[in-house]
């Protein structure tokens, strides 16, 4: 194996990524609240652990990929306020809470097949998974960990040690954010619930209809009916699927001081074992101003309003974000991302400049020395803006074009853009394929002035001759298109 060098949360610094199961990589990467359309700030997120996987799998680990979708659980404050976000949805919108998580889950699921990314090898949803949280509940209760409110159970932090390991701030400014949320009962302002007891009020006293709303997702447990905390959600599943393979957990760099801290706290005094080796993060994608995109500020753009309606490729999303490293703040404008879309477009010109050597290219070697390069980039902490430049070092070398091909079109197998469609020849109408065979006969025969006849009759149909190394190619006239290539061998 390469060594792979990862920048892992949990210690600050690049690590060489060791997996605890040889040649096999346990991967975790928190999924969307299914409430509403994911926006492109959620979707760098996706992108940045598709990255992940893919070079894990360039590496030639065997990946366990698993991606959680919250269909319960997250109330609308992160530290335990608020109503449950899948209610706050179906209330929207007049339907179940479960419709909204069937109906939210296939749209995410769209959105992440336009990115070409890769989908988990195990999606799961909280809800199928309520025993296996009350069990870890149970747990933690029987260990001393827990407290029972009027409103639920809850963990009390103050009885795990180095509970900010992870977010390396001072316990009092973590405490200081948890105040933003009040809860008189809480020990301790960090605190969290692991399981909410159903609201003997209504949380909305009348609907539209004047007939009392009550809470669609409840079930029994040991300490009353009600669901579960939305942390409790992550250590269940990820425990109950990965197992002893807990190498890496992924997620946006907002859920490091709340979320994935309570995942760790929880866990650790649950099991008495460490919770995953390796914590990555991304950094947030910001519209004007500096500004985060979130829901919650009413400022989202989604992939279809951003991108699809403006007629922008979704892939030049992707290209940008390949273009910021992960931990790097990301700056969206719809000026940037067509500048990304022209990217991409020169990216598939360049390829397809190359086309008539793509037959060969398939079978073809790819240059050692590019790929040590390549590697190097990726393995350097995910570094895809190295790696796009190195594609670029690789398309204006002198290497024969097969060979480039080769090396950009493995290159892709990481960088995910899709170049392989950017290739496929359209079938040239029958009258011109004719003649451009017919011309590729005279040329091998070096009948070179019915070669050039041949080549004013197909011009005069629509479309250009150029002559390359590895043959013939006909494209349509004033298109960047490849329409079709003739080689020699072919004839």
């Amino acid at each position: 194996m390469n060594k792979l060098f990862l920048y892992n949360s949990l210690t600050r610094k690049k690590q060489e990524f060791k997996p605890i199961k040889k040649g096999a990589v346990g991967l975790y990467t928190c999924g969307p609240t299914v409430y509403n359309y994911a926006h492109i700030g959620n979707l760098r997120s996706y992108i940045f652990e598709d990255i992940l996987k893919r070079v894990l799998l360039y590496n030639g680990y065997k990946v366990k990929h698993v991606i959680n979708i919250t269909d319960v659980g997250h109330l609308t404050g992160d530290m335990d306020m608020g109503e449950d976000k899948l209610e706050v949805g179906a209330k929207r919108e007049g339907k179940s809470a479960r419709a909204i998580a069937e109906f939210y889950t296939n749209a995410f699921k769209k959105d992440i097949k336009k990115l070409n990314i890769l989908e988990p090898d195990v999606w799961c949803k909280a809800t199928d998974y309520i025993k296996e949280q009350i069990d870890l509940i149970k747990a933690l209760e029987k260990k001393g960990y827990t407290y029972k409110t009027s409103d639920g159970i809850y963990y009390d932090t103050a009885k795990f040690k180095n509970y900010n390991k992870l977010s390396h701030l001072p316990l009092e400014k973590l405490k200081e954010g948890a105040r933003v949320e009040k809860n008189l009962e809480k020990k301790n302002p960090t605190d969290f619930a692991l399981w909410k007891f159903s609201p003997k009020i209504p949380l909305t006293p009348f609907d539209k209809g004047g007939k009392i709303v009550k809470r669609q997702q409840e079930w029994p447990s040991p300490w009353g009916v009600g669901f579960p905390g939305w942390h409790i959600e992550c250590s269940a599943m990820s425990l109950a699927i990965l197992k002893d393979q807990l190498d890496i957990h992924c997620g946006g760099i907002d859920h490091i001081n709340v979320h994935h801290t309570n995942e760790i706290a929880q866990s650790e005094a649950a099991t008495g074992k460490k919770f995953f080796n390796f914590w990555l993060h991304n950094a947030f994608l910001n519209i004007a101003g500096g500004k985060k995109m979130a829901k919650s500020e009413e400022n989202f753009l989604t992939l279809e309003n951003a991108l699809i309606k403006k007629g922008i490729n979704p892939l030049a999303f992707r290209f940008a974000a390949l273009g910021t490293h992960y931990r790097k703040p990301m700056e969206y404008s719809e000026e940037g991302i067509r500048a990304a879309g022209n990217g991409l477009k020169h990216l598939g010109n360049q390829m397809r400049d190359l086309t008539p050597a793509l037959s060969l290219a398939r079978r073809g070697s790819i240059n050692a020395d590019f790929k040590k390069k390549f590697l190097e980039a990726i393995n350097d902490d995910l570094n895809m803006p190295q790696a796009l430049a190195v594609a670029q070092e690789v398309l204006k070398s002198k290497l024969a074009d097969k060979e480039k091909l080769a090396a950009v079109l493995d290159f892709d197998k990481v960088l995910g853009l899709n170049l392989a469609s950017a290739l496929k020849e359209k079938k040239l109408p029958a009258q011109v394929e004719k003649l451009a065979e017919a011309r590729q006969a005279a040329r091998n025969k070096k009948d070179f002035s019915k070669s050039d006849k041949l080549r004013k009759k197909i011009e005069k149909l629509g479309y250009l001759v150029e002559d390359t190394k590895d043959g013939q190619r006909v494209i349509k006239n004033n298109c960047r298109i490849v329409i079709s290539s003739v080689s020699e061998k072919s004839l």
